[in-house]
């Protein structure tokens, strides 16, 4: 038997050791040893090999745009909401599919190979709309592409949001938002949610909703979003976006709000580069950390994954498109320290965010689609540990980034021997 390509001697997530085969863009084996020739051979020894990551929450309209007119001075989220309101009008077609176009080659080169984008459809020329649906077909070969029509000046708050959302689904976008905590009232919040969820579930898409990004503990918009996910047989496909209000509110609420989530199989995507940068701005001391409930959510089932949100935008002045950056940050605002935990983080921007996506076909199985990475780790808790280097990246069966293997020893002055970095966690008794 012989396969187009063979991934030899890697380390699968559950620590078995296997060899991949590969034909065309499908795995067909996954074996101890494959007895077989291959015509392109990747040698994985004694490296991590994984499902692809995966990015559920992104803003790819204004990525890149960092000090375009102005930079947000105070570093809150309204100041990026109306500096970005600034940006709209300057935009152009050319600009946000160049800035979508180079952030796609660097997501690639990081082993990210699916990403859910939300698009602004509060321009009524629906430029980035148009844009990012052009960037979606050039980009299909290697990185599967979401799109999620999002009123980013509020569904009613705009006057042509409503119109300009049913005209950007019309044109192919895949899935429904809002921002209901944007709203000039809760009323029109909660109202916001009930219409949107019906538009999705008239023409049978998903729903991922900005939902409570506020440090106000009485922003209960996911109340609604989960019963409307029940009330509508939406369960499944609906996903609330940051959840930060969930923070500040008190318990006796949540425990009776978490239970709700979970029966309406509504998953989270909390954002905790961009929460924690932003959440809080209000605050003296104590200050809150922007992240919502993230451990409890996951003792109930719910599924809960991490996502990317913002580089280099009017929001974040940093990123990198590594979603080993997101889980190392998440970890540690969730308090997700024990190895089982940091290890479900690495599951979280892998085959969690592709199951919140609705990505059957990515994983580490025979019969799904061949997209993986090889990273330069042993297991999944180091890979975070490190940001481990992704030595190859292959989607649908096609090497599409390498890097050589570092050497991570290192001399001291004065001792003999070398230190590996990636090994040796130090230290004597």
């Amino acid at each position: 038997m012989a396969f187009d390509l063979i991934v030899r001697g890697g380390v699968l997530p559950d620590g078995r050791t296997a060899d991949i085969g590969i034909e065309g863009e499908t795995i067909t084996a996954i074996e101890p040893q494959l007895e077989a020739e291959a015509g392109t051979v990747v040698d994985a020894s004694g490296d991590l090999v994984s499902a692809p990551f995966v990015d559920p929450h992104f803003h790819m309209d204004a990525t890149l745009s960092y000090g375009i007119p102005r930079i947000n001075a105070s570093g809150t989220l309204l100041e990026g909401i109306s500096l970005w309101g600034e940006l709209k009008p300057l935009l152009t077609h050319e600009a946000v599919s160049d800035r979508a176009l180079r952030y796609c080659d660097w997501a690639v080169s990081m082993g990210l190979l699916a990403i859910r984008t939300h698009v602004d459809v509060c321009d009524d020329r629906l430029l980035a709309v148009e844009a990012l649906l052009d960037v979606k077909k050039q980009i299909a070969p290697y990185i599967d592409l979401q799109l999620v029509a999002f009123p980013q000046d509020g569904f009613y708050r705009s006057p042509t949001a409503r119109e300009n959302t049913l005209r950007a689904l019309d044109r192919g976008v895949d899935v429904v938002g809002g921002i209901p905590h944007f709203e000039r009232t809760m009323a029109d919040g909660t109202r916001s949610v009930t219409e949107l969820c019906e538009i999705a579930a008239k023409r049978g898409l998903m729903v991922d909703m900005h939902c409570d990004e506020t440090d106000d503990p009485l922003s209960r918009h996911i109340e609604q979003l989960a019963y409307e996910a029940q009330r509508l047989g939406l369960q499944g496909r609906t996903a609330g976006s940051h959840l930060t209000s969930m923070h500040s509110m008190d318990n006796y609420y949540v425990s009776k709000l978490l239970p709700l989530m979970a029966e309406a199989q509504v998953s989270a995507i909390p954002n905790p580069l961009i929460n924690i940068m932003l959440q809080g701005r209000h605050d003296t001391f104590p200050k809150r950390r922007g992240l919502t409930r993230v451990k409890e959510m996951q003792a109930l089932g719910i599924r809960v994954g991490w996502g990317q949100d913002c580089v280099l935008d009017p929001w974040y002045s940093l990123g990198t498109a590594d979603m080993l950056d997101v889980a190392f940050m998440g970890l540690h605002v969730a308090q997700m320290s024990s190895p089982a935990e940091m290890a479900r983080c690495f599951d979280m921007v892998t085959n969690v965010n592709a199951a919140i996506m609705g990505l059957d076909h990515l994983g580490l199985e025979v019969g799904k689609r061949a997209s993986l990475v090889v990273l330069d780790a042993e297991n999944p808790v180091e890979a975070v540990r490190l940001r481990a280097e992704r030595l190859c990246v292959i989607s649908r069966g096609k090497i599409v980034a390498t890097r050589p293997k570092r050497d991570t020893s290192l001399s001291i002055a004065g001792r003999p021997g070398s230190v590996n970095r990636r090994h040796d966690a130090g230290g004597t008794a």
